[in-house]
């Protein structure tokens, strides 16, 4: 994924949003992310994603590249999603 492909399809937060986030505010805990947009409180798929960035963050290290495409990442959401792991704000749980 590029630095302008969505991470947090719920909420509509970019990697480069989230990455930025992170450098300006450097927060205490990857939870913390969660106010940037609130990133990773919708169905929680992009929560990995977002613990990965922080992590890597905090280790003073730069983010490796993703290993999927936006077409297969929100693929991997919807299969999540349909697999019944999370639920996105607006639909009946």
């Amino acid at each position: 994924m590029e630095l302008d492909d969505k991470v947090c399809y719920c909420f509509h937060v970019s990697k480069r949003k989230i990455l930025n986030y992170i450098r300006v505010h450097r927060p205490q805990r990857a939870s913390q992310i969660s106010e940037c947009g609130g990133a990773g409180t919708g169905c929680g798929w992009c929560v990995p994603f977002l613990k990965r960035y922080f992590e890597e963050a905090a280790a003073g290290a730069r983010p490796t590249p993703d290993d999927v495409t936006p077409a297969e990442y929100e693929q991997r959401r919807e299969n999540y999603i349909r697999a019944g792991k999370g639920t996105p704000p607006g639909q009946p749980r």
